[in-house]
This record gives structure tokens, C-alpha cells and sequence, in this order.
């Protein structure tokens, strides 16, 4: 009795704080920006490569070019056009304090569009960050603002859309406004996981536990440990009414009936965003595509209004007795579910020491072989590190280096660090113009010009894998989908762009002498047409200029008639 007494205290004092999360915001003062009913595919607070999700991806039926609308009076105070990231995207300031963010949108309305177009004819360049004062772009509660689309950094059509904290940028989770989105599904648990806290969660790594539903409780036999100081991950996503796996707004962690650990994810700043690595078991995300989220701090985690302070969730056994463990999730209508288990320690094994290059979170480190050097920040790890690191020979022809190893890639470093690579041979001034670091993370690769300090090629990266300095005297280009001269009657021109290393960072195309405006779409260059080349215009002379990361340039030369 006593047992469920506390209990219900504590599923008060759950319900409570959420009451309290939400009154904290205006209720029905922001409008759903759809004419559409909101429904989620992605949640505020979801796991992402690098970052949380920070704001909800609302469904447009797999449709684009659906009317978006200001959630509330305000103004247009920001625009943004990118390749990647939010692709277009609109700013919106309210007189309440809060900003709402639009994004992937396909074109913002007639008024705000044209102005963005001309000033990118001004300036000659596609890509656009663009501040409003209040009285340029003011809009009402319920206008239209743009059309949805699938632009940017997009996997399909849909609305991003958020709601910040105007003088902080801090994003805010937008279930807490009052939005009519019906929700009676509770979290789904899936896995449970226990990791050996007396070196590092990276080493040996993640222990995994078996789940089973009985109910509406999950349970799991006994965990059965060899170390004496431990911490718990679980497995869950939320579903919403809606089918899409959503984030976990909240966690608990009790242990003896004791909370020991939470968090929620109220909001997030995009500064901090990155600290969700250290929020999950990295490894298993990106090696097995698994979202996994701790139930503990991890020494370099310093993401704000996250976890309870003073709550680590690391357990410390102290004897060899059974342990009640008890993990609470909870979405933000709070639907709650429920795991129950016990844990009891049993033959202590011995644990992972640390090497001669451990990386250790809140210091900086060095670390050199023969022919390369890395150099942590104080703020570079999460958790401790046995950094391996190594030279072995390359198999890339026009590699002037060895191929330097740098932990694997299914280890996180939090910030920018910088690897130096002495080539394996003196090189021109004309090849040292032509040298960048490519580095492969195992499922991709990136490029950077190399910057020389005397005789090492000096490059910045935030992640981990292989690095080898690579000659690339490789052309960059463009091809296009028309023949030579002949009448093109579609609503555009698609340029795709190819080059053998890096990327294509300088793109310029002149129509008849006169720049013209192209947009990137990944690795494609579209110009939809309009006054600047009307049917009926006769022939034309497209002239193309691509620069890649190695600085090689090319100019090609299409017609075409119109």
C-alpha cells in the first residue's frame, strides 16, 4: 500500500509538471499554418543525425504547394534560401515575444517573393539570409505566406515549423501552445539497455536486455550485471494517433521507488542542438540506424533545460541485493508507459582502462603520429575515449599522403577539431593550391581545401573516420538534359552538376551575357523560366562557370531556343 501510495504521488507530480510546461505558454494564441488538420510525421525533440528535431514536421499528404499561413499577426522579419537545411524559408515575428519559422517551402507569397528575387538579381548569387524591419512584410493571423514544398535539407513534402523564444532563439516545443492535435497512444518501448559506467559508454558498450509486453506494463527478467557502477538506455518511440515514429518527450528513472534520473525536451537552442549525441548511444545510431537514449548524464553532456539537475542516473551497487528499477515515459498529452525490472550485481569483472590516448571530456588533447596530428578542445568528447589512431597506406592514386585513422565513425566529437597531414612528398606551389582533405565517414565522404602551415596541409572536422591529402586536378561540370540548340518548351532548365572530389562550390550561369538566377537542388541546378526568358525569345547562349573544392574551374557553353 505504501508502495502505491508513493507511486501515485509521483504520477502526480509527472502530470502536474506537464500542466505546468504547457501554462507556461499562451494557449490558442498561434493558429494551425496549414488549412489542412495537423498531423505530425516528425516531433519536436525526434533523434536526427547531429541534432534534434526542433520544431514539427506537418504532414501535406504528400503534396506540395499547399497554402502555408501566419499562425498569428506579426512580421516578416527574416528569409532564408538555402541549398540545404531549411531550403526556403520564412521568419515571423510576434508581438507576444515568440518567432514561428516556416520551412521547405516551395515560394513565399507574390509580394515577399518578388522582392527576394530582385535582390538576388542584385546581387548576382541564389542563396539569400535576408532581416526585415516590423513595417516592410507585415502579415495577419491566418495569411498567406508562402507555399509548401519539399526544398532544403527534405525527404519528402512537408511543413517544418516552429515556435522560438524571439530574444533568445531558443526553439520551443510547440505542443505546449494549445494545438488540437489528438493523441491517446502511449510510448512504445522496444529495448533496454545497461552500459558499464567505470570507464566510458563507448567501452565495452551497449548490453542489451530483453523487453516483454504483459498489459499495459513492459517487464524484463532480472539484470544481471558485473559492475558495480552502471547506467541504463531505452528504446522507444511515440506514435501519436498517427502511425510516424516520434520522438520521447519524457523520461524517468526510479530506482527502490527513488527517482534517480529525467529528462524532457522543452526546448533546445540551436547552439546546443549538437549535444544530443551525447543524449543517445551514438554508436548505435549511426552504425545500426537504432535510436537508443540514455537514462544518464554523460560527463561532456552540457545541454541546457534537459536533465534534472543533480539527477545522474548512474547507478552505484553497493551489495549484491535485487533492485527495483522502474523507467516512465511520457508524451506531452501524457500518455505514459511503463517498464518495471530488477538489477542485481553478481561476479564484478574487471572494466576498460585508459590508454596512453584517452581523450577525456574538459580536456583538451594532442594526439601526433608520424606524419599527423589531431588537436581536441576541452569540449571535443562526451564520454572517455581510447583514441586509436594510426597511419596505413592509401589506396587513392592521387593520394600524396598515407590514409591517417581516426577512431572509426561511430564515435561523436562534439566540436570542430583541427588534423594536420604532412604529405608524403615535397610538393609544388601548384600542387599544394590543388590538395584537399577528403574524408570518409564510412557512409559518405567530405572534402576540404587543404590550408597550409609550412609543410602540413591543416584542415577543421567534427566527425571521425579516415583522412588522406588528395591532388585533384579534375574539371567540375555540368550537363543538361536538352540537345544542342534545340527548342526547349518545359517550365525549366535542369543542370546536373558532377564532380570526381569534393563539391561544386561556386556555380555562375549568364544567359546572353546577364546572369541568371539558378537554383541548387542537391546536386542539380534548375532555372524555372520567367521574364528573363519568355517563349517566343528566340535563341539563347547559356554560359556556365563550376568551381570545385580544389578551386578547378571550368566554363561550358549550352544553346538552346525558346
Amino acid at each position: 500500500m505504501k508502495i502505491f501510495y508513493h507511486l501515485m504521488l509521483f504520477v502526480c507530480f509527472i502530470n502536474t509538471g506537464i500542466v505546468q510546461a504547457q501554462n507556461n505558454y499562451p494557449q490558442n494564441y498561434f493558429r494551425n499554418p496549414l488549412n489542412i488538420p495537423m498531423q505530425l510525421a516528425a516531433n519536436f525533440g525526434a533523434v536526427r543525425t547531429n541534432h534534434f528535431h526542433m520544431g514539427l514536421d506537418l504532414r501535406t499528404n504528400s503534396q506540395e504547394n499547399l497554402s502555408v499561413v501566419a499562425a498569428a499577426d506579426g512580421y516578416v522579419s527574416r528569409i532564408k534560401v538555402e541549398r540545404y537545411g531549411f531550403g526556403n524559408a520564412v521568419y515571423i515575428t510576434h508581438p507576444n515575444g515568440y518567432t514561428t519559422v516556416y520551412a521547405h517551402l516551395n515560394k513565399y507569397y507574390d509580394k515577399l517573393d518578388e522582392y527576394v528575387k530582385e535582390k538576388q538579381y542584385k546581387d548576382e548569387k541564389w542563396e539569400q539570409d535576408i532581416t526585415f524591419q516590423p513595417g516592410q512584410f507585415p502579415v495577419t493571423k491566418g495569411q498567406l505566406i508562402a507555399l509548401s514544398g519539399n526544398k532544403g535539407g527534405s525527404a519528402g513534402p512537408h511543413l517544418h515549423f516552429e515556435i522560438r523564444d524571439t530574444k533568445t532563439e531558443e526553439c520551443i516545443n510547440p505542443l505546449f501552445f494549445g494545438f488540437n492535435i489528438p493523441d491517446n497512444v502511449s510510448p512504445i518501448i522496444s529495448g533496454l539497455y545497461w552500459y558499464d559506467r567505470r570507464f566510458s559508454t563507448y567501452e565495452p558498450g551497449a548490453n542489451a536486455i530483453t523487453v516483454k509486453k504483459a498489459g499495459s506494463t513492459y517487464t524484463a527478467d532480472v539484470v544481471r550485471v558485473n559492475s558495480p557502477m552502471i547506467s541504463f538506455g531505452i528504446k522507444a518511440v511515440d506514435k501519436a494517433n498517427q502511425g510516424f515514429n516520434l520522438g520521447i518527450y519524457k523520461a524517468e528513472l526510479l530506482m527502490d521507488g527513488k527517482l534517480i534520473y529525467s529528462f524532457s525536451i522543452d526546448k533546445v537552442s540551436y547552439d546546443d542542438t549538437r549535444y544530443e549525441n551525447g543524449c543517445i548511444d551514438y554508436t548505435k545510431f549511426s552504425r545500426d540506424k537504432m535510436s537508443v537514449q540514455h537514462l544518464s548524464v554523460l560527463p561532456g553532456m552540457k545541454l541546457r533545460n534537459y536533465s534534472v539537475p543533480d539527477l545522474t542516473g548512474i547507478i552505484n551497487l553497493q551489495d549484491e541485493e535485487v533492485h527495483n528499477i522502474e523507467i516512465i515515459l511520457k508524451d506531452v498529452k501524457g500518455n505514459s508507459s511503463r517498464l518495471i525490472t530488477k538489477v542485481q550485481l553478481s561476479n564484478t569483472g574487471s572494466g576498460m582502462t585508459s590508454s596512453g590516448k584517452t581523450v577525456l571530456p574538459g580536456e583538451g588533447k594532442i594526439l601526433t603520429t608520424e606524419n599527423a596530428e589531431i588537436n581536441f578542445s576541452k569540449n571535443a568528447v562526451y564520454d572517455a575515449m581510447n583514441f586509436n589512431m594510426y597511419e596505413k597506406n592509401s589506396q587513392d592514386g592521387n593520394a600524396v599522403s598515407n590514409t591517417i585513422v581516426l577512431q572509426d565513425p561511430y564515435l561523436p566529437v562534439h566540436d570542430y577539431y583541427t588534423l594536420k597531414i604532412k604529405p608524403d612528398r615535397k610538393l609544388t606551389k601548384e600542387e599544394k593550391d590543388r590538395a584537399v582533405i577528403v574524408f570518409n565517414y564510412g557512409s559518405d565522404k567530405d572534402a576540404i581545401k587543404a590550408k597550409w602551415n609550412g609543410d602540413q596541409a591543416e584542415a577543421q572536422f567534427n566527425r571521425l573516420g579516415t583522412a588522406e591529402l588528395v591532388l585533384d586536378r579534375n574539371l567540375p561540370s555540368v550537363s543538361s538534359g536538352w540537345k544542342e540548340g534545340t527548342v526547349v518548351n518545359g517550365n525549366s532548365l535542369r543542370l546536373k552538376g558532377s564532380t570526381k572530389v569534393g563539391d561544386i562550390v561556386s556555380f555562375r550561369a549568364e544567359l546572353d551575357g546577364k546572369w541568371l538566377r539558378f537554383a541548387r537542388i542537391k546536386n542539380d541546378f534548375v532555372y524555372s523560366f520567367d521574364e528573363k526568358c519568355p517563349k517566343g525569345s528566340g535563341s539563347h547562349t547559356l554560359k556556365v562557370t563550376t568551381v570545385n573544392t580544389a578551386g578547378n574551374e571550368n566554363t561550358q557553353t549550352f544553346t538552346f531556343n525558346r
